[in-house]
């Protein structure tokens, strides 16, 4: 017999954050059991949630970050869909092989697209000719998408990610989780929340502003935890990474640039970073940069650029970076790990005169690496949310518009992750009620989350 069983991938959530602000959750937590768990490198959402669905690490599944270096295309790719990209078999292929009957509901877990599931709903614009962008989402069947959208109302795009974002999105998404639910009845829901996380990158871990943002979610999560009990569905809360309190921040290509390593290729009035080019250039993500060299026998000097520079957790290459889990085509030849109060910026010009025109604007899939300033309106205009309420209608209207409000501000950031966390109360976690699964040692490897959704879904209770 299969037990329904919903994953509550709630991002962000340590143990250190479950107190007198997240009450829901806290009784959830004492009414079952929890375990830390052990963060892979890089600890980052989409390398995360694949080691979690494939019980591998990056060196076995390929997600090495949440964007890298695509080799034949000579370009940086962030934040793709297509679920091929994850290898190795996940939980939910496994479980359907083994069982036919079973099925299951993606909901805005990465890698969201043509995966092998019967019901997923991830964020995916149109983009007319005309150069816009619509926001909407891609489902899975194609024809859930109107009735959907009709009930439960557009997806809102300004809340999932930029300097609105809020808890909005995670609301939307926690009804869409109803919404199927009611309606198909899956064994397995993967449910993600991405509320906590922009809360943490803004302020930082400790900040009293915190208060608002774990009482928002707790309420989102108690919600779903009324909802899925009542069905008698199987609840495992799980987070991708602990985040730490951040002060400072490297620029590894401006480094790479003075060494003469990175080329650069002038564009209108601005600059291009020219990655087919370079000798030497980095992806910045979080607390984790990728670089990739040309020439291999200069992979030690490169290395060396970094070794003496402040803030440097590890400077990996060789065997170093098959020890940590990341030997794999898609890695960079040398990798970055920041210590804990310090991540990477993908920052390549060295005049912002010459920052390209979509570094002011929030735009994941252009940018060369992961841009956390897009969390902030820039400080320096005049009347920011005037010019955002004018360019918003410009986008009603269905004019083409530029959402140029992002500060190139890297200081703003307050939180970062990508380095696994030392201390098991500020790592990731995971919380079930079903006490015959609970693991005999004190933390949980994050790769072995595949096997305990399984054993959600498969093994009898005691």
């Amino acid at each position: 017999m299969l037990h329904k069983t919903v994953v509550l991938n709630v991002v962000g959530l340590t143990r250190s954050l479950i107190g007198p602000s997240t009450p829901r959750i806290r009784k959830f937590l004492t009414e079952g059991w929890s375990a830390p768990l052990q963060e892979i490198f890089p600890a980052v959402t989409c390398s995360s949630q694949a080691a979690m669905l494939t019980g591998k690490p990056p060196a076995g599944n390929g997600v090495v970050g949440n964007g890298w270096y695509f080799k034949d295309l000579a370009e940086v790719g962030f934040w793709k869909q297509n679920n091929s990209i994850i290898q190795g078999e996940k939980v939910y292929e496994a479980l359907k092989r083994k069982h036919p009957e079973f099925t299951c509901a993606k909901l805005f877990w990465w890698y969201n697209m043509y995966a092998d599931v019967d019901w997923s709903v991830t964020p995916r614009p149109h983009y007319p000719a005309d150069g816009r962008k619509v926001f909407d989402v891609y489902t899975h069947p194609a024809e859930i998408h109107d009735y959907m959208v009709k009930e439960l109302g557009p997806f809102p795009f300004f809340e999932f990610w930029g300097p609105g974002s809020g808890i909005g999105s995670s609301q939307w998404i926690a009804k869409c989780a109803k919404w199927i639910y009611e309606r198909k009845r899956p064994t397995l829901s993967l449910v993600y929340l991405p509320h906590l996380d922009y809360g943490l990158q803004r302020f930082g871990p400790g900040a009293p502003e915190l208060r608002k943002e774990l009482e928002a979610i707790d309420g989102v999560v108690g919600d779903l935890i009324d909802f899925y009990r009542e069905r008698k569905t199987r609840i495992l809360i799980v987070s991708e990474y602990g985040i730490s309190k951040v002060t400072r921040h490297t620029h590894p290509n401006r480094i790479l640039r003075q060494a003469g390593l990175l080329e650069i290729r002038p564009s209108v009035t601005w600059e291009m970073l020219d990655a087919g080019a370079s000798q030497a250039f980095a992806v910045s993500d979080h607390q984790i940069c990728h670089i990739y060299v040309k020439d291999k026998a200069r992979i030690p000097e490169v290395a060396a650029l970094f070794a003496k520079e402040p803030g440097q957790k590890a400077v990996l290459f060789g065997e170093a970076i098959a020890k940590a889990g990341l030997d794999h085509e898609r890695s960079g030849d040398v990798i970055l790990m920041a210590e804990p109060d310090n991540w990477y910026t993908y920052y390549y010009w060295l005049d912002d005169r010459k920052a390209p025109d979509f570094a002011r604007c929030v735009d994941i899939h252009r940018k060369p690496g992961y841009d956390p300033a897009e969390l902030f309106l820039d400080p320096d205009l005049r009347s920011p949310k005037v010019k955002l309420g004018l360019t918003l209608l410009k986008k009603k209207l269905g004019f083409r518009y530029y959402m140029d409000v992002i500060p190139l501000k890297p200081e703003l950031v307050q939180g970062s992750h990508g380095t696994p966390a030392g201390n098991p109360e500020e790592a990731a976690l995971a919380i079930s009620e079903v006490m015959s699964l609970k693991p005999e040692a004190p933390t949980l490897p994050m790769t072995g989350v595949r096997d305990l959704i399984a054993a959600h879904v498969e093994a009898e209770a005691e």
